[in-house]
This record gives C-alpha cells, structure tokens and sequence, in this order.
C-alpha cells in the first residue's frame, strides 16, 4: 500500500499531463525545482486578479487585506519550521540570497583577520562561494571538513577535529543535492555551538521532503526556497533567532527598511522588515502558504516515506542495469538518504544520457548539480546523472527510466 495517494496528487499538478515527445513526462528533477499544483497557481491568479495592492504603503481596503495576508504568511512559515516567531522570517529570493545575507550582514560584523570559516566537502555553490568571498574580503581562512568515502556522510571524527581549531561560522547542508546524505545537523550544530561557533544550516533540499524543527536543531540560522517545495520561483527565506537578527545590521537598504527617514540619517525598521528592502514579492508569500498548507495537508511524514520507498525502488533498479555506478549512501543508508539518486553510466557522458531520457519524456538533471568541487574534486567525475523524487512520482516512473537507461547502453553498445 503507498504511502501517499500518488494519483490523486498528480491531478493537482497541470504540467504532469504535458506530453514530451509523443510521450507523457516523468518529472524527476525536482531537487532542480518542484512543479506547482493547482492549488498554488491560483493564488497567484487569484491575489492579481482580486487583491493586488502594495503592503505597508496604502490605509485603503486592498493594501490592507494584502498586508494582513502577507504577514500571516510569515507566521505560516514560522510555525512549519518551529521557530519562535514570525519575527524570525526573512523573506528572500531564494536559499541562495538568504546564505549571501548572512555572509554579508553577519559577516561583516563578526568575521575578522585570520578567523575561521568551515564548511564541508558535500556543500552546493550557494554555501561556497559566499564564504569564499567573506574570506576573501576578511582575510579569514575558509576550511572544509571532509566525506567520509565509506557512507557519503561527513566525517565526523574530521569535522570535530575542525571544530576544535573554534571557527567563527560553521555552514553546512542539512541534504546533499548531489548524493542526497542526510547530515545529523543537530549534533553537528551542538558540537559547533561547544566550540564557540554560529551555526547556519542549507536546509533547500531538506525543508521540502522532511519536517524541520529549527529550535530542536537550534541552528542560528536556517536558509530555504520555496520553489524547490511547491511554492514559486522567486520567494525563500532566511530564519534566524531574533537577538542575533536585532544585532545584524541590514543587507540591503530603503523602501520597507526603514522607519524614518532625514536628510542625514535614518531609523531602521523593525524585524522582520529591517532586511526586506523595497516592495517585495507579496504573491509569492501567499503562494508559499499554499504550498505549505499543501504540505501539512499530506502530512510531512507521509511525503519523507513517500521518498525513501520510491528511492529505494529506484537504487534497486539501478543496481540491476549493467555499467551504472550509484553515489551515495547505501541502501542500508536509506533513514538517512533523501530522494536524490546521481549516478554514472559507463562509457556514455551524462549530458548522453539526459538528451536520451529527454527524447523519451523523461526529465532529469546531468552535470555537477552546482556543486563542482564535490562532483569533479571530490568524486573525480565530470558529471553526474540525477533522479530526485517528490511527491507526484511513481515506481512506474522509475521503471521508464530504467527502460531508457537500457536503451542508452544499446545506442552506445555498452
């Protein structure tokens, strides 16, 4: 029996009737982003057909209703993710803006000559090239602790040793996008905070496919997009806890920012408002409620089973194709393996194998998935193949792509 009704849910999701190719889609590339359902696209519509005004800036009837929707969206949010108060929700663009918001406003304050940045060997971009550029700027040094080889998890045994050298930040991903490790940020974040350390925790990957908790966590901050969890591109958010956001000067400044304002100085705003510049994305707000309220209506323990079953069906599988090497945790790994499948096919390059599955409807994602010093440094390959699941995939799914994958290795007689 399946954990989630599958059929019923894909009936939420327009885009999956589309045909590619002569053929229906398999969609399994949502840890690039996840498709929207029905119930997310309308409000979207719906806030632009019947309620758009701007917020904070009008007394009338719209900007009002528009204001209040906005704020309880926060709330939303906060209460998904367990933190304290909405005042704790930084609406950004994206995971990615949220990670440059720290490394910049924080940074600025708090990183000095000579101090350390860790981070480790399993990180996207996103949590690199930030840090890279505070280091840069600070003339602090920027370690990273290592894979353990054996389970695709951070070593630990290296990881403490780093944290015993007492860095000023310890970033790291709660997911892998590229071989879905799940990290035990709660002890990670324990140890760091022993040593003195802040604490921010990539949460993109993990916040759409397992229940958050950031106070049982208690990371400082917590960095999430809402397109990669059914809501829209273009609205994410940082949390982080309200002393250590009071102390932070802003990241970008003017419009909703700012409480007053003279000729020769300003008041700032209010958290969150302080680090929300300008007139911000309001239908992506509303939009990330809907997608949230989606969620808790599937029960996020039920989308986290959905996963581990169809991904150990597809490890399964692609275990039975000859040439196909997987990355990752073991199936004996699974409890802490998210949805996220990359693999290598013998002699075939992954860009091959995409334009084939492509050809067969079939959408996946080849490359280094922004996470090149792992993929390239690390695993010593070019480029990986990648499925990652959500909630609208199948076992049958897996099974056309398995059938695609055998079709490669004809085209190319491997």
């Amino acid at each position: 029996m399946e954990t989630l009704d599958v059929d019923a849910i894909r009936k939420d999701f327009p885009i999956l009737k589309r045909k590619m190719n002569g053929k229906r889609l398999v969609y399994l590339d949502s840890a690039a982003t996840s498709q929207k359902p029905i119930q997310v696209i309308k409000t979207i519509c719906d806030y632009y057909k019947e309620q758009n005004a701007n917020i904070h800036r009008g007394l009338y009837q719209l900007s009002a209703d528009a204001t209040e929707r906005y704020v309880d969206s926060k709330r939303r949010l906060a209460k998904f993710i367990n933190a304290s108060e909405m005042q704790e929700i930084v609406y950004v663009r994206n995971a990615t803006e949220a990670i440059n918001l720290v490394a910049y406003a924080w940074g600025a304050q708090n990183v000095q000559k000579g101090d350390r940045i860790l981070l480790t060997e399993l990180e996207h971009h996103s949590n690199i090239v930030p840090w890279m550029e505070l280091a840069r700027r600070k003339g602090a040094v920027l370690e990273y602790a290592k894979m353990d080889d054996k389970v695709a998890h951070v070593d630990m045994g290296d990881f403490m040793e780093k944290i015993e050298k007492r860095p000023k930040i310890v970033a790291f991903a709660h997911m892998s996008n590229v071989l879905g490790t799940i990290n035990n940020v709660k002890e990670m974040t324990k140890a760091a905070h022993k040593n003195g350390a802040t604490v921010l925790v990539d949460g993109a990957q993990s916040a759409p496919h397992m229940k958050v908790d950031v106070r049982e966590i208690d990371c400082d901050f917590f960095a999430l997009s809402g397109h990669k969890m059914l809501a829209p591109m273009g609205i994410g958010a940082l949390y982080g806890k309200r002393q250590i956001l009071e102390d932070m000067e802003p990241f970008l400044t003017g419009g909703d920012m700012i409480k007053s304002v003279h000729y020769h100085s300003y008041e700032k705003n209010e958290l969150p408002w302080k680090f929300e510049a300008g007139t911000p994305n309001v239908e992506g707000g509303l939009a990330f409620t809907a997608a949230i309220d989606y969620l808790e209506g599937l029960g996020m323990d039920k989308v986290r089973q959905h996963e581990k079953e169809v991904t150990k069906y597809a490890i399964e599988e692609l275990g039975k194709v000859k040439g196909v090497k997987i990355y990752g945790p073991g199936m004996e790994e699974i409890e802490r393996r998210g949805g996220v499948v990359s693999f290598s096919v013998d002699k075939v390059h992954p860009h091959d194998v995409s334009q084939i599955l492509g050809e067969e409807g079939i959408a996946i994602r080849a490359g280094h998935h922004c996470a090149m010093p792992l993929v390239t440094e690390r695993l010593g390959e070019a480029a990986l193949s990648r499925f990652s699941f959500y909630i609208y995939n199948k076992s049958d799914e897996v099974d056309k792509a398995i059938r695609a994958l055998k079709k490669v290795r004809r085209i190319f007689r491997v």
